[in-house]
């Protein structure tokens, strides 16, 4: 009786919880699939351009999954993805390619973004594709540049559209305004 009827009410209220822990698991799934899909899009249009870069993938995970985190905070992506696509361009203008060169890029690019206060994660691939694929400065633009923009972008008004706690167009004007 009262004890089986609290029972069933809690299997029906963990069911609802687990339902509703589905539902936002394949909203955030989804969103990385349109993002990812786009940039892929957009990547296969222009022949002599990439658009994508696997780094965007883990981008994805954060933005989607845990986009809470400051290490999803756009600015982190923007600046961290940036300055670690710049740390590895300039180490490879200066020493080339070598085993070194590439420790030496990620090195640099861990310090700059702890330094600015832009650490994301998956920016911290960035310098190795730099050094790996000879990249120059072109590359800090496009793919980097770009690509990081779209998906903030995409990570404001997807969020948006679900409601969810996430950086806002009116907290990058108080951040421009209190500097």
């Amino acid at each position: 009786s009262r004890g089986s009827e609290m029972c069933i009410r809690d299997r029906k209220n963990a069911l609802v919880m687990y339902a509703n822990k589905m539902k936002i698991n394949l909203l955030s799934a989804f969103g990385a699939f349109l993002c990812i899909t786009a940039l892929a899009y957009l990547n296969g249009l222009q022949g002599g351009s990439l658009w994508l870069i696997p780094p965007f993938g883990a981008s994805m995970v954060l933005v989607m999954a845990v986009h809470e985190s400051p290490l999803a905070h756009p600015k982190n992506i923007l600046f961290g993805h940036i300055f670690s696509a710049l740390s590895g361009v300039l180490v490879y203008m200066l020493f080339g390619y070598s085993p070194v060169s590439i420790g030496i890029a990620v090195a640099l690019a861990i310090f700059v973004m702890m330094t600015t206060k832009t650490v994301h994660p998956p920016a911290g691939a960035n310098p190795i594709i730099a050094v790996v694929g000879a990249k120059g400065l072109t590359f800090v633009l496009m793919p980097v540049a770009i690509g990081a923009s779209f998906i903030v972008l995409f990570a404001i008004i997807y969020n948006r559209l679900l409601k969810r706690k996430y950086f806002t167009f009116k907290d990058w004007n108080q951040l421009l305004n209190s500097k």
